[in-house]
């Protein structure tokens, strides 16, 4: 039986991509008052509703002063978990193994241009799909591309908010925690099946 392999990108394939804390410091808020600020552009971020610049006029606003550089960009330095990359190439000897991300535009072309995405058959970002996770519709949409049932689909993410939803869909899911875990997790899903 065909199997799909989803893969969430930061916290599972990539470290240190968390630019939020940072930001925050460098702009002297807490993470709780930067995302009071960010409200709803957000999400439309992620979404691909608005890009950065227009997220940062829109914080701005908000914020009370005018942040002068696109932030995201500028702290964004992430590594990749080699053992969770090994796992992927094993995973893509028998099977096709996508990238289902929530990215906004600097953060997925910072990844892009470094190579980062071409261990993935197909990447799915949702700043270019409109619609992000945890949303079921995320999911629908990569399945529909794919041509596959959730049944015959595994979903690799660190939120349980986002497993919660893939499996309200039918799609198996495995909470990332470490690449050991992972391996065994997969194996047990594969047994079953």
């Amino acid at each position: 039986m065909e199997i799909l392999y989803i893969f969430d990108m930061g916290g599972v394939l990539c470290c240190d991509f968390n630019d939020i804390p940072i930001i925050s410091n460098y702009l002297g808020i807490t993470e709780e008052n930067f995302f009071i600020y960010s409200g709803e552009n957000f999400r439309e971020l992620l979404d691909g509703k608005i890009n950065s610049n227009e997220f940062w006029v829109r914080f701005s606003l908000r914020y009370g002063k005018k942040v002068e550089e696109e932030l995201f960009g500028k702290f964004f330095n992430p590594g990749i978990i080699q053992g969770t990359k090994d796992i992927i190439k094993q995973l893509k000897s028998d099977s096709r193994v996508v990238c289902g991300t929530n990215t906004l535009d600097s953060h997925y072309y910072y990844l892009l241009n470094q190579g980062a995405y071409d261990i993935f058959d197909e990447v799915y970002a949702s700043n270019l799909m409109g619609i992000s996770k945890p949303d079921p519709d995320f999911y629908w949409h990569i399945l529909n591309k794919e041509g596959i049932k959730p049944e015959n689909t595994i979903f690799v993410d660190d939120t349980e908010e986002n497993i919660i939803s893939a499996q309200k869909i039918g799609i198996n899911s495995i909470l990332f925690i470490d690449p050991d875990s992972l391996r065994q997790q997969i194996k047990t899903l594969s047994l079953c099946e």
